[in-house]
């Protein structure tokens, strides 16, 4: 645990991203939260306001001996869309923004670098709008959002959404899974 780190990534809604990176070898945890805004321990409420700055995130602890932050960005961009302005899909508002919240200089310069590369393969017919960001807190999401997409698979916005996203995911980074 002691070499563990830190990996703060929003890209929507946050059911999809914690359920993908919990599954990952090298992963001991992702959390559920929010990040990046103004407000000290914001409510999910005040969250989906829009009002807050903060952003729909997970929190991926991680052991850098096991997997690298750069495979972390790229299971990252593999599961939402870069391009897309404050959404992802029918999910709309700062709160579903695209963002990487560095925890250090060397994150931030990975990213950075992640992301211009990305653009330059053009993978995708649009930018990459994903915002990045100094990491400041991050405030874990209330217990029924942990899980969420693993506990109900047959709420519909799981199975419409996210679980097309995890099989896609599943069988890209298939070497990975725990």
């Amino acid at each position: 645990m002691e070499n563990n780190e830190l990996a703060t990534l929003g890209g929507g809604c946050f059911w999809c991203l914690e359920a993908a990176f919990n599954k990952v070898k090298g992963v001991s945890s992702a959390l559920s939260g929010f990040a990046g805004g103004h407000i000290i321990n914001p409510t999910y409420h005040q969250i989906i306001s829009g009002q807050t700055g903060h952003a729909e995130v997970v929190q991926v602890t991680y052991d850098p001996n096991i997997i690298s932050y750069e495979l972390i960005l790229d299971i990252f961009f593999q599961l939402h869309d870069p391009t897309q302005l404050n959404r992802q899909g029918n999910d709309v508002g700062t709160q579903y923004r695209s963002i990487i919240l560095s925890h250090s200089d060397n994150q931030r310069h990975l990213a950075a670098n992640k992301i211009n590369n990305l653009d330059v393969l053009g993978i995708w017919e649009q930018n990459i709008v994903t915002e990045i960001k100094d990491f400041d807190a991050f405030y874990i999401a209330d217990d029924y959002h942990q899980g969420y997409a693993e506990n109900n698979p047959n709420q519909p916005y799981c199975a419409l959404l996210i679980s097309p996203k995890l099989d896609k995911f599943k069988a890209q980074f298939k070497d990975w899974l725990k």
